[in-house]
């Protein structure tokens, strides 16, 4: 397993934290942070979420420049409404409405868009096909099987798998009915024995899963950030309401420019 730093750097109109590992697969993949965009407090500044109460109209600027950084039309950056399932949508044209807490696409065409602000975002690259995909992994959509459902799109000996930030261990207390479904995996639960409560790890969670799924350990890639603290990455925990951060990515096959777009 291979780590990716977490260093923010400009990309077009706004301070991303890159996903280099995948371009050699062909795919450009980008982390958004808070930095860049026009949202008022508490969602300042580039919240990517029409879901928390932001202005709508703030929000559509917010995703205009996602689109503008990943170099696609506003209309290709698609995403999901997420509902902590393992629900999968295939995206075959740039239509809306889908439903559900992971996208996978052939296309070369469209950017797909996963939400987070603590729960684990997602991104799988098969090399034996041109599938790819996004997935949104809160402890719900990591014991219904989101993970493993997303995957049977694709081939798990080929496919490469970067997990992006999320809350760590140590910040994520749960109670016994969240951890009982994950006490058989080895370091996903510890025990916070001033509370009587737990403490659970979502990477721990996601890559036992992927490896069970036979993702080799070789094409598992962790970016080195957590979103403790709402600082670089909007946390519902540090803060509530909030903003979300995005996990971005295309087919790099594509190229719009932006440039004299109407």
């Amino acid at each position: 397993m291979s780590t990716i730093d977490a260093t923010p750097r400009t990309v077009g109109p706004l301070l991303v934290v890159p996903i280099d590992i995948v371009l050699p697969l062909g795919v450009t993949a980008f982390l958004t942070t808070r930095a860049g965009g026009v949202s008022q407090p508490p969602y300042d500044a580039l919240n990517v979420a029409e879901h928390v109460g932001d202005d709508p109209r703030d929000v559509e600027h917010n995703r205009r420049l996602v689109a503008e950084a990943i170099d696609v039309p506003l209309t290709h950056l698609l995403s999901t409404e997420q509902v902590h399932g393992s629900h999968v949508t295939e995206i075959f044209d740039h239509g809306r409405g889908a439903v559900g807490d992971a996208l996978v696409t052939m296309r070369d065409d469209v950017a797909l868009m996963i939400m987070a602000a603590d729960c684990l975002p997602l991104l799988v690259v098969d090399t034996s096909t041109t599938y790819m995909g996004v997935i949104h992994a809160g402890w719900r959509g990591l014991q219904s099987g989101v993970i493993r459902a997303t995957l049977d799109y694709l081939d798990s000996s080929t496919t490469h798998v970067v997990l992006g930030p999320c809350i760590s261990q140590a910040g994520y207390q749960v109670g016994a009915e969240v951890a009982d479904h994950f006490r058989d995996i080895k370091g996903a639960v510890s025990a916070d024995t001033m509370v009587g409560k737990w403490r659970l790890d979502l990477r721990a969670v996601a890559l036992h899963q992927l490896r069970e799924a036979g993702v080799p350990a070789s094409h598992l890639h962790c970016v080195d950030a957590t979103t403790d603290g709402g600082t670089l990455f909007f946390s519902d925990r540090a803060a509530r309401p909030c903003g979300r951060f995005a996990l971005v990515a295309r087919r790099s096959t594509y190229h719009y420019s932006v440039k004299g777009r109407q």
